[in-house]
């Protein structure tokens, strides 16, 4: 099973590790790390990453993930990047996102007319791109998987581990990786938090997200009307 894994500049590195860590430990799977290019991407805080695929070479794939982070608005309006998600989605078996890059999905045209989920602070703009946004920690439906925000793409791997190797498999890894969360506050999604740290923390982010509000809008009318 041959596992690709697109990387960009400014993306949030953990919703990258996460899933890898997992995906690194499935039976029989071979994991390609694709960018534009093999030059070393940079994600929001520094962390460097080496790509080992570019998307102009990379195989047929069975799976296809892309994680979010700010890096996400250029890739909203990048017509190569979507088209090749467009290719690989026509065969792959399985096409799946963590956080924001539902949203790169979603600009692609692949989550119109699925059930999907994103980032608690972007899942309004899923329904632009025709899905149909729940609040899920996990949204599967036929073979698009799409994780909530940043940690549950640990969650989310896990998922795809019991969908295509099965329960006993994703266990045994979720117990070597000791995943096992206890988080010291209950603040960990809108449902949950304080609402004065919600409030402030909306506050702090509403500019960037009237960014990507209007990004996503204008990147629907590629491949989404």
């Amino acid at each position: 099973m041959i596992i690709g894994m697109l990387i960009f500049d400014d993306m949030t590195h953990l919703d990258f590790a996460g899933p890898w860590e997992v995906f690194s430990r499935l039976p029989a799977c071979e994991l390609r790390i694709i960018s534009r290019s093999l030059q070393p991407v940079t994600a929001k805080g520094g962390l460097r990453t080496v790509p080992d695929t570019t998307i102009d070479n990379v195989p047929q794939l069975d799976l296809l993930f892309v994680g979010g982070g700010q890096g996400i608005l250029a890739l909203l309006e990048d017509r190569k990047i979507l088209e090749f998600l467009r290719r690989q989605a026509q065969q792959t078996k399985y096409v799946t996102s963590v956080c924001t890059g539902a949203l790169v999905l979603g600009a692609a045209g692949l989550l119109k007319g699925y059930r999907a989920t994103t980032h608690w602070d972007s899942i309004n703009i899923l329904p632009i791109f025709g899905a149909t946004a729940l609040p899920d920690r996990v949204v599967t439906d036929r073979n698009r998987i799409t994780g909530g925000g940043v940690t549950a793409g640990i969650d989310f791997a896990l998922t795809v581990a019991a969908e295509v190797f099965g329960v006993e498999v994703a266990k045994s890894i979720q117990l070597s990786m000791e995943y096992n969360p206890a988080p010291p506050f209950a603040c960990g999604h809108p449902s949950v938090a304080d609402p004065a740290v919600l409030d402030e923390l909306r506050r702090n982010r509403a500019p960037s997200q009237a960014v990507r509000l209007e990004t996503a809008r204008r990147a629907a009318q590629m491949y989404c009307e």
